[in-house]
């Protein structure tokens, strides 16, 4: 399943955010902690790198994430050039407050009453760019809700003397080149329900979890796991809930199933759970360039 979602106003959102950069000092990118790198909008870096703009990457949601996978995101994101990377819930003040403080190295030259400190949040859809605007201004300036492309405009608020702070809309790229990233946002909310069908996100997920925290979904759901598959896992949650078509003689209704698994993974009512880690997103790129190779070799000798 390739999943593909470019909303008609993140074309004019990622030219005011190219814009916008040439005047500020530090890009804040929100990922989300649960999927660091298919969170991670290559338009962003590819913005911020034209200009020479340092980088605190903000892994957020981290109190859903399991803490060693995110241990090694941040260790992997600590050894770019310009780039410092922390974990955090940006629901939470102390950790929201913590920002500020960690862009002023990134920027050392911008401190003082004549040389504001310019930050700009940016990231893409839902990952909570606006939840952290707001817990730093300490007052609702900013949508938030729990469906993607809340925000569609920039806003710009002074935080003090010293440094002010632009919010930016999600921003997604126009086309998703790996289909595993396409289900781990769907996966994660941060692709538009309109965009993806989910009963295969459900099914995916559920094959990641059978793979790397089985303990998690037989605990959660009370279920004997062994022999199940993706889909197998959502007609089990169906048959324990009660999941069941009207009219249709007890036959399951998988949808229903497929949005409890989904809601209560996103609520992170099964456990601390991460959908990638720096060694599975390395296996997942190599196995991608041996397909194309195997693709291009097949189209040669024919």
């Amino acid at each position: 399943m390739s999943i593909q979602w470019f909303p008609g106003h993140m074309t004019s959102a990622r030219k005011k955010a190219a814009e916008t950069m040439e005047f500020i000092d530090v890009v804040i990118e929100v990922l989300d902690a649960r999927a660091p790198e298919a969170s991670c909008n290559p338009l962003i870096s590819e913005l911020r790198l034209h200009r020479s703009r340092p980088c605190l990457k903000i892994l957020n949601k981290a109190d859903l994430a399991d803490p060693s996978v995110t241990a090694a995101w941040l260790n992997y994101y600590n050894q770019q050039k310009d780039v410092k990377a922390v974990a955090l819930c940006c629901k939470n003040a102390v950790d929201a407050a913590k920002v500020p403080k960690l862009c002023q190295p990134l920027a050392s030259h911008r401190d003082n009453n004549h040389k504001p400190l310019r930050m700009m949040i940016m990231g893409i859809p839902n990952v909570g760019k606006s939840t952290l605007m707001n817990m730093l201004l300490r007052r609702r300036v900013a949508m938030v809700g729990d469906e993607p492309a809340v925000t569609k405009s920039q806003q710009c608020h002074s935080l003090n003397e010293r440094m002010t702070l632009t919010d930016s809309p999600g921003l997604m790229w126009p086309k998703i080149e790996y289909p595993e990233d396409g289900l781990m946002l769907a996966a994660i909310h941060a692709i538009g329900r309109n965009a993806v069908i989910e009963d295969e996100i459900a099914a995916h997920l559920a094959n990641i979890l059978l793979q790397r925290y089985p303990d998690n979904l037989a605990q959660r759901y009370q279920l004997e796991i062994a022999g199940l598959d993706g889909i197998g896992v959502i007609e089990a949650i169906a048959a324990k809930r009660g999941c069941l078509l009207k009219g249709r003689g007890g036959e399951l209704d998988l949808e229903k199933a497929a949005m409890i698994f989904l809601t209560e993974y996103r609520a992170g009512k099964l456990g601390r759970i991460s959908l990638e880690t720096p060694v599975t997103r390395k296996n997942m790129l190599a196995q991608t360039v041996d397909l194309q190779a195997s693709e291009l070799q097949a189209v040669a000798e024919s």
